[in-house]
């Protein structure tokens, strides 16, 4: 074996290893990145040569997390890994975004990325590593790459910036971003904050680049060490230099004069398309079919080139908006009239119909991945079916593009959903895209609010989003920064930047850049251009509403909370849950039960209030102790020769004798009660340690006057008046079930 190590000291003294050398060294690159005990196995592969016909880059990127790595057993039945889950599926994008604009324009060999977490310290998150890993194997492979990148989180912490932060450190963090970039340039960025200003998010981004620069040096060192400085030569492209002249020719006043004509998506795109098969029908018909493929790819840099020079030179956009303009927006809440929160937004032809759905903590999305177990009690679900862009094809269900524009909403929106005792209830936000014509995420993001606002959740401040674009000729070079870009845009552009917030700081961002050389400068500019279209955004949206509903819908479930005794949470379980399932199903409820600190937060969840009062009343008076001296109205459960059981609160019966039913004698019990009467009575008296409670009627009653105490004969030693222990004949408890006191079950 030849392992080659490289180590990078990170400010505080940790340090990050990247090995080669030792595993894996049948693939194309391999490397090891350990940090503490965290250790990720990256491989790289590529295919000998591009498939036919293709003409773009075929990257796959999988990121993995093994649970052996934290040593836990994998859930389910079949007890191992399966398909990748949302964060996983994050991650692998967060890789892929930062390495795919960096492969050559012209190399369309398949490349496969895997990244695998091997081993886990519990205190370290290994995404912040991932990158870094991915493209440490591409240096030490000769797969072409105009890398290398590394990607860090920063956090914020008491005011100062630190680098790949613990997992602890994060949870009082008011920054969390993760930035790819190369030795020169920022490659990627996707963050959330608590409403920082544009100021501090560049700061941040500086301060990691700083950092990503010492990771690149690392790699260039690791690739001089290996060997892979120089790359394998390819050739995945056959061109026709005069077939592109003359497509250029023919085409690019025409494409310039259709990118002038303001106009709908579609009809641009039908007139973009009868341009290229009119300049297709001019070739020879002998030729037609084997220069078509060329034509196409042509015919797209022509376009490309006209849009961006119609930007730069006139500022005039395809649907004849200035680079600052927003499209025009209307917006409606309460559109769905059943659900618990609805809104529409929509904004030129990006539309948005987003629903809330308020649960109980059962329904909260259960979390069990490698490093991270819990509960979360907002999400929100992103759905793209391919109607929205007028395609004609099936819907698939969740695709990756779905998971990473649900979770920048996600991110944009949980800040100001408020949490614990603010809000009891499970929220989920689910937006279904029914137009599409560029940043339908920052359509959510703003559905997202009007929503929740209609369904009367008290977020802490409305928040509105806008996706920003460059239009840019190099580093130094003329440049036009766009406001809300179109979905032509986005693919033509140079930048795609989504910037979230309230009308006080930044709650979430995304960006990918597709050229290299994109200074601060220029992201300063995008930022205030940025926040400037979002306020406007926000402007447009109050003007349909403008704070939360003082109350849920009449047909949204309600919560009732309690907090009761933690002894007591057994009692109101029951055994095998039996309590509690015959109160849900008594009361047509829901009931959660969470033990915290010693007690236990009860949740009563439902849409009858009658109900919810009821269920209240039967788990108080579960957990209520009886108190001596207290009257009670109960409810006769059973007779004996003795005396009557009185159930005075529930599960908590006491002995009502013979001789404290009536100050004159009663003969027999019938006499005075029945089974399932009401009778009310007093406590005289109740036994701390057995629960047995001794009750009377006749103290509620006026004493006779004259009236003289019967004789009692002695009690026989070791004897009881009952004839059995708690006056039972059969020696029972007289006090019954749960009156010995709560028992956990």
């Amino acid at each position: 074996m030849n392992v080659i190590k490289k180590t990078i000291r990170l400010r505080d003294g940790r340090e990050i290893e990247i090995e080669t050398g030792k595993l894996a060294k049948q693939a194309d690159g391999s490397v090891v990145v350990k940090m503490g005990t965290t250790m990720l196995l990256a491989t790289v592969v590529a295919a000998k040569d591009a498939k036919e016909g293709v003409d773009f880059m075929p990257l796959s990127v999988e990121y993995k997390e093994k649970y052996a790595s934290a040593g836990r057993y994998p859930g389910g039945f079949l007890k191992r890994e399966g398909r990748p889950n949302d964060s996983e599926i994050l991650v692998s994008r967060l890789i892929d975004r930062a390495l795919r604009p960096l492969f050559p324009e012209d190399y369309h060999a398949e490349v496969f990325v895997t990244v695998n977490l091997i081993s886990a310290d519990k205190n370290i998150m290994p995404d912040a590593l991932a990158g870094l890993a991915a493209s440490a194997a591409l240096a030490v492979s000769d797969i072409p790459f105009n890398g290398p990148i590394s990607e860090v989180r920063v956090a914020r912490i008491e005011g100062e910036m630190v680098i790949n932060p613990t997992f602890a450190e994060l949870k009082t963090s008011d920054i969390d971003i993760m930035v790819a970039g190369t030795l020169d340039n920022i490659m990627m960025v996707e963050g959330e904050f608590k409403e920082v200003s544009e100021a501090e998010m560049l700061e941040a981004i500086k301060f990691a680049h700083e950092e990503i620069k010492i990771h690149c040096q690392a790699q260039l060192e690791l690739m001089e060490e290996t060997g892979k400085t120089v790359k394998r030569e390819y050739c995945h492209e056959t061109n026709d230099e005069q077939l592109r002249e003359a497509v250029h020719n023919y085409c690019y006043d025409k494409c310039y004069e259709i990118a002038k004509t303001p106009s709908a998506k579609q009809e641009r795109t039908d007139a973009f398309e009868a341009l290229r098969e009119e300049f297709i029908a001019t070739l020879p018909e002998e030729e037609r079919e084997e220069k078509t493929p060329l034509v196409i790819r042509y015919y797209h840099d022509v376009e490309k080139k006209a849009m961006r020079n119609l930007i730069l030179n006139e500022g005039v956009r395809l649907d004849g908006r200035t680079t600052k303009d927003i499209r025009p927006i209307w917006c409606e809440v309460d559109y769905l009239p059943a659900t618990h929160g609805s809104a529409v937004f929509t904004r030129g032809e990006t539309q948005a119909l987003t629903t809330v759905t308020l649960g109980t903590r059962l329904d909260m999305k259960a979390v069990d991945e490698v490093l991270v177990e819990g509960s979360e009690a907002f999400v929100l679900h992103y759905n793209f079916p391919p109607f929205s862009t007028g395609d004609a094809k099936p819907y698939r269900g969740t695709g990756r593009r779905e998971i990473g524009h649900g979770n920048l909403a996600l991110r944009a929106l949980k800040y100001v959903v408020p949490k614990g005792e603010d809000n009891p209830y499970a929220v989920r936000v689910v937006s279904d895209i029914l137009e599409s014509n560029g940043s339908s995420s920052m359509a959510t993001v703003c559905a997202g609010t009007l929503a929740l606002m209609d369904a009367g959740i008290k977020i802490k401040k409305p928040v509105s989003g806008i996706a920003m674009g460059l239009i840019s000729e190099g580093r130094d070079g003329r440049y036009a920064i766009l406001s809300d870009i179109l979905g032509d845009e986005d693919h033509l552009g140079d930048m795609d930047f989504k910037v979230t917030g309230t009308v006080d700081g930044i709650t979430a961002t995304q960006m990918d850049i597709k050229v290299d050389g994109l200074s601060f400068e220029v992201l300063e500019n995008a930022l205030e251009q940025a926040r400037q279209g979002r306020l406007h955004i926000m402007g447009e949206m109050m003007k349909t509403l403008d704070a939360p509903r003082e109350d849920l819908k009449p047909h949204a479930p309600r919560i009732v909370s309690m907090i009761i005794p933690g002894d007591f949470i057994g009692a109101v379980i029951g055994t095998g849950g039996k309590v509690i399932q015959e109160i849900q199903k008594t009361t047509g409820t829901t009931i959660t039960i969470t033990e915290q600190d010693g007690t236990g937060i009860v949740e009563i969840f439902g849409e009858n209030k009658e109900n919810m009062d009821k269920a209240f009343e039967w788990i108080k008076g579960i957990t209520t102790v009886p108190e001596e001296g207290t009257i009670y109205t109960g409810k006769v459960v059973s007779i004996l020769e003795f005396g009557a059981f009185v159930q005075i609160l529930p599960g908590k019966e006491g002995l009502l004798h013979i001789s404290e039913l009536d100050w004159k004698k009663v003969e027999k019990v019938e006499d005075v009660l029945n089974i399932g009467d009401m009778v009310e009575v007093k406590l005289l008296e109740m036994d701390q340690k057995s629960g047995k409670m001794r009750l009377s009627r006749k103290a509620l009653m006026e004493k006779p006057e004259g009236y003289v105490e019967p004789v009692r004969r002695p009690r026989p030693e070791g004897g009881s008046n009952d004839r059995g222990r708690g006056g039972r004949p059969d020696g029972r408890n007289g006090g019954r079930g749960n009156d010995r006191g709560p028992r956990r079950s």
